[in-house]
């Protein structure tokens, strides 16, 4: 069964706060609700505690799905790593997540907005040896405390590519499940399509934001920042640019679990809540298009 979700980043930035800073919190909650989402992904407006976490999100009646967690498994091994994971992995599990999504950010320059993409880290031969048993060795341990472990491949981090994104998947074992993202493997230059049919049965979340292309395309020849790439409007929501998502649905017919609008935008050029519910509508449809089943 399907669930749709959203990210608070289609309100409010988390790498630039002063991003639709100025909106509250029980607005994002409040149009989310409306529009029909069921579930919200954590935002920098969020409780900090897992009771508070809840209460806020039950006040509007919106379940709670998890939140970013960076690891530095190139830096510290996987026992430190969980260690330093423990109060990320209690808000998430106290909250009512089943996953904690995670991404490597070791020397990563998403969250730079003075650094270009091109300036991203790229791992050495010794390096990958390094991360991958680490990787897995990790998603063990969490899995040990009750989460399921989902990999978050990113624009300007170490797994940004289609060929580092199948490295990932082929060095790291059951325990490590894949966070499909839509749109940062369309603008990565992979094929999300591909991506779904080959590595299905490993897919354990699903982020769904689409790419302007033309945007795309201005940020590689101009050599952009992520964030420059962002408030250019690179990204927006499902079905407003070039993703074919009934195929990528078509793709995962045994699919389980959430569907996450996360298509970070500037909200003073992309209303939220105007954005979100054309994203949700379409979700809708593509869904239903790929025989897909929704929670009722």
């Amino acid at each position: 069964m399907i669930r749709i979700g959203a990210n608070p980043i289609c309100w409010s930035n988390d790498d630039m706060i002063e991003i639709g800073g100025d909106i509250p919190l029980e607005q994002c909650l409040a149009e989310a609700k409306a529009i029909g989402i069921e579930g919200m992904e954590l935002g920098n407006k969020f409780p900090t505690t897992a009771e508070a976490l809840k209460g806020k999100l039950a006040e509007f009646g919106l379940a709670f799905i998890s939140g970013w967690y960076s690891t530095f498994l190139l830096e510290r091994d996987a026992e430190a790593e969980f260690e330093a994971a423990r109060e990320a992995i209690a808000l998430r599990k106290g909250a009512g997540a089943e996953v904690l999504i995670v991404c490597e950010c070791t020397r990563t320059v998403h969250g730079t907005k003075s650094a270009p993409l091109s300036s991203r880290p790229v791992m050495t031969e010794a390096e990958w040896a390094l991360f991958l048993p680490r990787m897995t060795r990790f998603a063990e341990l969490v899995r040990e405390a009750g989460l399921q472990l989902v990999y978050h491949h990113h624009m300007g981090t170490v797994v940004q590519t289609g060929a580092e994104i199948d490295r990932f998947m082929a060095g790291t074992e059951d325990a490590v499940k894949l966070l499909l993202d839509t749109g940062h493997a369309t603008w990565a230059g992979a094929d999300p399509v591909d991506l779904a049919a080959r590595y299905a049965r490993r897919i354990g979340h699903v982020h769904t934001k689409d790419v302007r292309a033309g945007v795309a395309v201005q940020a590689a020849e101009g050599d952009w920042s992520f964030l420059d790439s962002v408030l250019a409007g690179v990204y927006t929501v499902p079905g407003d640019g070039a993703v074919d998502y009934p195929s990528v649905f078509r793709a995962l017919p045994d699919y389980a679990g959430w569907v996450v609008i996360e298509a970070e935008q500037d909200p003073e050029k992309a209303n939220p809540k105007q954005y979100v519910t054309l994203g949700y509508a379409n979700l809708v449809r593509f869904l239903d298009e790929a025989g897909l089943r929704r929670a009722a």
